[in-house]
């Protein structure tokens, strides 16, 4: 089961998420429920070698929800080890570096990656379903915060 606030990481990883949007400017977000912690949480995931972190969003919230989105703005990066750590199956615990981005849903297909979601819906900000991932309550946060700028913490 992952582990969230972890402590001495072992290892970095280079991971994106989005904040996606039923429709633009609109309180109501994607959220899966993850298969291995039964957590909800924002899609997302690992950058692979290679690929851009908005192709990897792309990726990610596709194969993970079967939603295509277009991406808006970057939210925010987030890197703080103290909140970015997590444990893995197998003890590795990784300080994650997130960059988070504002998306659009635009269409939904098949998920390629079914398994790693037990349920999705759309949520209404002050409705969000529990229990949270804890370190995507912050994004989640920022996004709604609005601005141009992006967050850095």
């Amino acid at each position: 089961m992952t582990r969230y606030f972890a402590t001495h990481p072992t290892v970095v990883r280079l991971s994106v998420s989005a904040v996606v949007r039923r429709v633009r400017g609109g309180e109501e977000i994607l959220l899966m429920q993850r298969s291995d912690n039964g957590h909800w949480g924002l899609p997302g995931g690992h950058v692979e070698p290679g690929e851009s972190v908005a192709d990897a969003a792309l990726r990610e919230v596709l194969e993970e929800t079967g939603w295509r989105i277009e991406l808006g703005r970057l939210v925010g990066v987030y890197s703080d080890p103290a909140r970015q750590t997590v444990e893995y199956r197998g003890g590795e615990r990784a300080q994650l570096v997130n960059l988070c981005f504002d998306a659009l849903a635009l269409e939904q297909v098949a998920p390629t990656t079914p398994d790693e979601a037990l349920a999705l819906g759309f949520f209404s900000r002050t409705g969000l379903p529990e229990p949270l991932v804890p370190i995507h309550s912050i994004r989640i946060e920022d996004a709604f915060a609005g601005g141009e700028a992006a967050r850095v913490r």
